[in-house]
């Protein structure tokens, strides 16, 4: 290029670089616009609560973790004397194993069985409505009244489930009263419960698969066992992900069901984590104790949740492929 070519496009460029800017909004401009304020005042009450009942709780119970602290008298410091108490005590890893061995039972209980469930409710038969408001109702009914019901299947003396087994010969079982029946027997009620929510979330993934998926492979000759596992299982993977991950944070966190049904026994046999909190915060006041525990735990799920990321995401298929 020539000297009298430079200087030619030199304020040509200048003038398409000045009506660049000129097109771009400035950066206050874009957060000053109605539709900008607009957005951030429809999210600003969620952004108060998250702060105030999130953020403000995680720190403040960091604090009270490096406490010791009964709620009545003033707190007093003791650094991470806490977190070394909770590894000395032995109901810690007790109540650690019993919760790790309910979310084993848990999670493919409640993903089998939901979505056994969600593929039956996505086929068109009469009385569908029905049953999947039928299949919704445990997961908004109350946790009280779950219990109750079900103590009464388990009980030894006059419970359903003794009275149908009666018919086969087999003794009766106090479920809720030995050491190797009362873990399972709760973990099917909350599976039970859960089953619903989970339901309806792979009933949406069924639903959003493009039908002309399964005609074209009709067409091919596949049967149903083929096109579950070349179309809907493939296509599901995001849904089988989400509840994989959601169901694993809320069954580490179970404390409900335990409370309501055992609490904690026999002996500790279904002591779980959050139940264990519990007992240390409210019954006998330790809450550095019990912080300590909630922050253990939180560390725990993080670690595990970054595992699930990285092993099941890579297996997420958005489309077919």
């Amino acid at each position: 290029m020539t000297t009298t070519e430079q200087v030619t496009t030199a304020p040509a460029a200048a003038a398409a670089a000045a009506a660049e800017r000129r097109r771009k909004p400035s950066p206050w401009k874009r957060w000053t616009r109605k539709e900008t304020l607009a957005g951030y005042l429809f999210i600003t009450p969620a952004l108060v609560h998250s702060l105030i009942f999130i953020v403000l709780v995680v720190i403040v119970s960091f604090i009270v973790s490096l406490h010791r602290w009964d709620l009545i008298t003033p707190p007093v410091f003791v650094g991470f004397d806490n977190y070394v108490q909770l590894f000395q005590d032995e109901l810690f890893f007790i109540t650690l194993e019993n919760t790790v061995i309910f979310v084993l039972m848990f999670m493919p209980a409640t993903i089998i069985l939901s979505l056994s469930l969600a593929l039956a409710a996505n086929t068109k038969i009469r009385g569908l409505t029905f049953f999947r408001t039928a299949y919704f109702f445990p997961y908004i009914a109350s946790m009280v009244a779950v219990a109750i019901i079900f103590r009464w299947i388990y009980s030894p003396d006059f419970g359903l489930l003794n009275g149908f087994l009666a018919w086969f010969g087999v003794n009766p079982v106090a479920w809720l009263d030995t050491c190797s029946t009362a873990l399972p027997a709760i973990t099917l009620v909350s599976v039970w419960k859960g089953l619903g929510w989970n339901m309806t979330l792979f009933l949406a993934g069924l639903q959003s698969i493009p039908n002309h998926l399964y005609e074209a492979a009709q067409l091919d000759g596949a049967g149903k066992w083929r096109q579950f596992k070349d179309i809907t299982w493939p296509l599901l993977s995001p849904t089988t992900f989400f509840v994989a991950v959601t169901s694993m944070l809320g069954s580490f966190q179970v404390f409900d069901t335990a409370y309501l049904m055992t609490q904690g026994g026999p002996g500790t046999c279904t002591y779980t984590y959050m139940y264990y909190v519990y007992q240390q915060a409210f019954r006998f006041f330790n809450m550095g104790f019990a912080a300590a525990m909630a922050w253990v735990l939180f560390l725990i799920l993080a670690i595990v949740t970054f595992i699930q990321f990285k092993l099941l995401n890579k297996r997420v298929h958005y489309e077919l492929g």
